[in-house]
């Protein structure tokens, strides 16, 4: 069932829903689109499902694409991610670059772009709007963390990022000085009335644990993410196996595969071969594409979530444990450390303290009292920080500094 602003009001406080309201007059009638390049797998994609259907309820006419490209054009918009994020191996060779910008000058020549603003996600569209006719604000919008891109990289897409008219990102690390145009933190949302986030009851929970074959006879480990390397699931492996000889427990990792992600088939072979044998053991499962509410039951019966990232630009799947009550234990690094302080709703560790997550799980798992407190607190900042309501009004808010200059 499509949700409207109204359904939020028990969730979030009335002061957040009257300013929405009142910052959606002046855009009521305003004609924007979102532009990424997957319809599911990732969090953009599970912004953008919530994010769109609440602006056209408060009166905006808001519209979602997603570009189409060809296997080779999202391996190379992969290995893009990669570099933005500090990897050095890439190749910005002529043809590389070429079928780049033409994959989006072919996908500009019948998509038609007459909106009042144009919100572009991430590297994959960004040319767009060199070969469209601009004659209204363009946003781009980049959920990458930016904190050490790639020199090369960044010089080449730099020529279309200045024809932006402001930048927004979800770090003020990401932020580059030298980028001669406004650049804008929004943190990124949860919808807590998703499928994936929405209350459950304890039966459909075991319910839902049952059909996935997940025995509850142990305490449960688990991490929920894309599989890319960049959330390090072979340290995961490493780290429960350690965790295993102080207690019993199960690892379940659960993760999904984006449309515009061609390594995470890789990622996931070499994750089922090394845990191959605690699979076969029961130790170890390992969760492919499963439901919204599968996971929303999952999130809620682990008694840890991990969150390992090497790189994260904000780590949604993070918020969501949080939301339900579970303590996450996360990398020191991106969105992770704005949304967890450590010892208090959750922990933060180096990311390659392997000691660390593997005493702070042990621990954990051995104090319910400690469990329960961090996991009171992290839905409590989850719902005054992190909530859909307060990422709609941050757009508003954006849209609203631009609105007479269309």
């Amino acid at each position: 069932m499509m949700v409207r602003l109204d359904d939020y009001m028990d969730i979030v406080d009335d002061r957040t829903i009257a300013e929405i309201y009142q910052k959606a007059m002046p855009l009521i009638g305003t004609d924007l689109v979102h532009i990424n390049s997957t319809y599911y797998g990732g969090g953009v994609a599970e912004i953008l499902k919530a994010l769109v259907p609440l602006m056209n309820d408060v009166g905006l006419d808001a519209g979602w694409r997603v570009l189409h490209g060809y296997p080779e054009f999202f391996g190379i918009t992969k290995s893009f991610h990669n570099a933005l994020q500090g990897e050095a191996d890439i190749d910005l060779s002529p043809v590389t670059t070429t079928i780049y910008s033409e994959t989006n000058k072919e996908f500009s020549i019948y998509t038609h772009l007459n909106h009042d603003f144009v919100i572009i996600h991430d590297p994959q569209p960004l040319p767009l709007i060199k070969y469209n006719r601009k004659k209204q604000p363009w946003f781009w919008r980049c959920h990458i963390d930016l904190s050490n891109p790639h020199d090369g990289l960044w010089r080449m897409l730099r020529r279309y990022i200045i024809r932006y008219d402001e930048v927004i990102v979800s770090n003020d690390s990401y932020k580059n000085p030298d980028l001669p145009i406004s650049q804008t933190i929004i943190f990124p949302a949860i919808d807590p009335l998703s499928p994936k986030n929405i209350d459950l009851t304890d039966d459909e929970v075991d319910s839902e644990m049952d059909r996935m074959g997940i025995g509850m006879d142990k305490p449960i480990v688990t991490q929920i993410s894309r599989f890319d390397k960049w959330k390090d699931p072979l340290g995961v492996i490493d780290i429960y196996l350690k965790v295993k000889q102080r207690v019993d427990c199960r690892l379940i990792l659960c993760g999904s595969m984006a449309s515009d992600d061609p390594e995470g088939y890789r990622i996931y072979d070499a994750v089922k071969e090394k845990a191959a044998q605690h699979i076969e053991r029961g130790d170890i499962s390992i969760i492919v594409n499963e439901k919204a509410t599968a996971v929303n039951a999952l999130q809620r019966r682990s008694d840890v979530v991990l969150q390992k990232s090497l790189k994260e630009g904000f780590g949604l799947t993070a918020t969501e444990a949080m939301w339900k009550g579970t303590p996450v234990i996360a990398s020191k690094v991106g969105g992770l450390s704005i949304q967890i302080e450590d010892g208090e709703n959750g922990c933060l560790l180096a990311p390659h303290d392997m000691d660390g997550f593997v005493d702070r799980t042990v621990k954990l798992l051995r104090d319910d009292e400690i469990r329960s407190r961090m996991g009171e607190k992290a839905r409590e900042t989850v719902r005054k920080r992190f909530l859909i309501p307060r990422l709609l009004l941050d757009y508003l808010n954006l849209l609203g500094k631009h609105v007479n200059k269309g």
